[in-house]
């Protein structure tokens, strides 16, 4: 069963497939009604990544679909220096991996559960498990080695 976090109060609920195509799902915790139904997503550009969407859009990615998501924050000349290799990687990807982007500052559940003392860092997921991690600013074409070395695993 696929985990939904509530947009409202960001409880995590598991929703029955079969009977949410049915039935509207509402949230355990506050009642609000639960989008199980996931974005179409452009690979074609980054994702804006949050704590109330990271199960979702990066743990919950199509299965065998590597996602990188940049830890970054806006004050981080690192971050902002890997930002437009980051964009091509994106632009390039022709749906065989994503590119997400998740704010520190703004977002610490996420990267207190990872661990992020340092940005940039990159992790990388494939099949809803963290399958590797970079960290630092690195070139364009290293990223795309490694993305692609997950994609193969």
């Amino acid at each position: 069963m696929p985990v939904v976090v509530c947009s409202k109060c960001g409880a995590k609920n598991r929703v029955e497939t079969q009977l949410a195509e049915t039935l509207q799902p509402t949230c355990g915790k506050c009642g609000n009604k639960l989008d199980v139904m996931p974005p179409q997503v452009d690979t074609s550009k980054p994702l804006l990544v949050t704590d109330a969407t990271f199960e979702r859009d990066v743990l919950g990615a199509e299965k065998n679909l590597p996602v990188l998501l940049d830890c970054w924050a806006p004050w981080c000349g690192p971050c902002r220096m890997i930002a437009p290799a980051l964009d091509q990687l994106a632009a390039e990807s022709a749906g065989k991996y994503l590119i997400g982007k998740l704010n520190v500052d703004d977002n610490r559940q996420v990267a207190g559960r990872f661990q992020i003392q340092s940005i940039p860092t990159m992790l990388i997921f494939k099949n809803g498990q963290l399958v590797d991690r970079i960290i630092g600013a690195q070139p364009k074409q290293a990223i795309a080695a490694r993305l692609t070395k997950a994609g193969q695993a």
